[in-house]
């Protein structure tokens, strides 16, 4: 099983990175976490096939991560996906979804894809199954609009991933991430502590409790890019791949 980061910018595309989206492959797992606005150009550019990937899972309804949806959808349409597609989020992730495909493609909500798609809301603490992915949300927190916020406990094919998406420290990442093979955390910051997201120096301070095999930073601003040389952690870049 592998992970590779198609992006793993911030809002604002600092360093030039695309937006946060993640894909997943194993021997029957293909699934992307998040899809922000520049995923389906990152994508192409990394020679990823679309119509293989089963579901997409969404943290939060902020642009840099769930933006790039109409234009995936679109993609799929036109390129004649047949293949069933899954959408999982938070609680008013359907209606979210048509808003945004109006506000950027009028009619394309009301248009019958070729493809069954299934949009599903996730709630906070419930797993829920979608084949061999095994997806608990935890409620991370990340301002008033774009919300509900969730971190991602992924389940699949015997490994563990875990994503804290866009927070500020909140204790509900401790079980999200304790002992998973692979816990992707944003470190927008290296110590400065501001509201709705999380510094490298405040995580550190939690590592030993959530207990991590492996740790990736991402989602960085030029205050983290300028320091990539000299951190003691991997950190994400565009087209990266990890191993699982």
């Amino acid at each position: 099983m592998r992970l590779q980061f198609i992006g793993c910018g911030d809002a604002f595309g600092s360093g030039g990175r695309s937006n946060t989206c993640f894909h997943v492959t194993g021997e029957h797992s293909n699934f992307l976490i998040d899809c922000g606005a520049s995923s389906l150009p990152a994508m192409k550019r990394l020679g990823i096939a679309r119509d293989g990937i089963d579901l997409i899972l969404i943290t939060h309804f902020h642009g840099d991560h769930f933006g790039g949806l109409p234009f995936f959808l679109l993609d799929a349409q036109f390129t004649r996906r047949s293949r069933p597609l899954v959408i999982a989020g938070p609680q008013g992730i359907e209606a979210r979804l048509a808003h945004l495909m109006e506000a950027l493609f009028e009619n394309s909500s009301k248009t019958k894809q070729r493809f069954e798609l299934s949009v599903v809301a996730l709630r906070p603490e419930e797993k829920r199954s979608f084949g061999e992915v095994k997806v608990t949300p935890y409620p991370v927190v990340h301002g008033e609009s774009g919300g509900p916020f969730l971190a991602y406990r992924i389940d699949v094919e015997g490994r563990v991933i875990a994503y804290s998406a866009d927070t500020e420290w909140t204790e509900t990442l401790v079980p999200a991430a304790r002992g998973a093979d692979l816990f992707i955390a944003e470190a927008y910051y290296y110590e400065k502590i501001v509201k709705n997201h999380l510094s490298l120096k405040t995580l550190e301070a939690h590592l030993d409790e959530i207990d991590t095999r492996r740790l990736v930073l991402t989602h960085m601003s030029d205050d983290m890019l300028g320091r990539l040389d000299s951190l003691p952690h991997v950190a994400a870049n565009d087209g990266m791949i990890v191993e699982l």
